[in-house]
């Protein structure tokens, strides 16, 4: 059978109800396109591929697991080599998938952000998670929490856009990735670089922001291209009502964004090594995160 007619056949089948998502997604990743090409095939059908996620579980991904394949890599940024994390899903197909740079915290490419490039991988992308501490050896040789914080500290505001831009050009010129489908997603500091790379013309489709700081002013708003989902915290309260500022923007010049303030939790929910990790918000607001990729991102949708 033809690669293109089976997974149009196994989407079909899924619809249908003849198993759950959790096989579908098993066997399509047997096919040539695996489940990308299900994912279009499903969008064609008016049935978008949504991200299946049970809150309450441990999303956490191990660096072992059978179904992605990661690996420290190392390229060219404009003051000194780039250090970074990519990561794929383990698929015997060869059709490049969409990109997503994944941005840390102020503690430089630990283990947690290592982690979340893993979910975003089994989520079907090629991840990148960015060392930013890369001028300064990479955050390896910070193994102390506090001086990855203080690395971090001497980063600078010419630096770290730099390093972003060229992590987007990297990970776009992979030959297992779709160039014009980028994704963003960062944390706190890393939020705030996300929020650079937003007004910043970068070829970036679609961007997710953590309780990002700082965020930029009004002013900037004309400069954002890319999609955005903002993610801050009720309890964060000076952060959040800061960020709020920018949505009036958003909304009068028609960019198309999402504004969530999740309830009762505080900064930092989705770090699931850190005090105020809220699994049941974290896991609910990961579940949005991927639907947003999976509606900007495939190559089949119409942002």
């Amino acid at each position: 059978m033809d690669k293109h007619n089976e997974a149009e056949e196994l989407a079909h089948l899924y619809v249908d109800g003849a198993f759950n998502r959790r096989e579908m997604i098993r066997r399509a990743r047997k096919i040539a396109g695996g489940v990308a090409a299900v994912s279009v095939a499903l969008n064609e059908m008016g049935v978008p591929l949504k991200a299946a996620v049970t809150c309450g579980t441990d999303v956490r991904v191990p660096a072992d697991a059978p179904d992605i394949e990661g690996a420290d890599v190392q390229f060219a940024g404009e003051a000194s080599p780039l250090f970074a994390y990519l990561v794929k899903p383990r698929r015997n197909s060869a059709t490049p998938l969409p990109g997503v740079l994944v941005i840390h915290e102020n503690r430089g490419l630990n283990e947690h952000i290592r982690d979340v490039a893993r979910r975003v991988a089994r989520g079907g992308y090629v991840a990148l998670a960015i060392d930013l501490l890369s001028r300064q050896g990479g955050t390896s040789q910070f193994p102390n929490p506090t001086d990855a914080g203080a690395a971090y500290g001497r980063t600078t505001p010419e630096g770290r856009p730099a390093d972003l831009r060229s992590s987007v050009a990297y990970l776009r010129s992979l030959p297992d990735v779709l160039e014009d489908r980028i994704g963003t997603v960062g944390f706190c500091a890393g939020g705030g670089n996300a929020w650079l790379l937003a007004i910043s013309g970068e070829p970036v489709v679609a961007i997710v922001i953590y309780y990002g700081t700082p965020v930029p002013s009004s002013e900037f708003v004309p400069d954002i291209n890319a999609k955005l989902l903002c993610h801050y915290a009720e309890l964060d309260r000076n952060l959040s009502i800061s960020a709020s500022g920018i949505v009036p923007a958003l909304i009068n010049t028609r960019r198309t964004c999402g504004f969530h303030i999740w309830e009762g939790v505080g900064h930092a929910f989705n770090n699931d090594t850190g005090a105020a990790f809220d699994p049941n918000v974290a896991c609910q607001a990961w579940g949005q995160t991927l639907e947003f990729f999976a509606r900007h991102l495939q190559p089949d949708v119409q942002g």
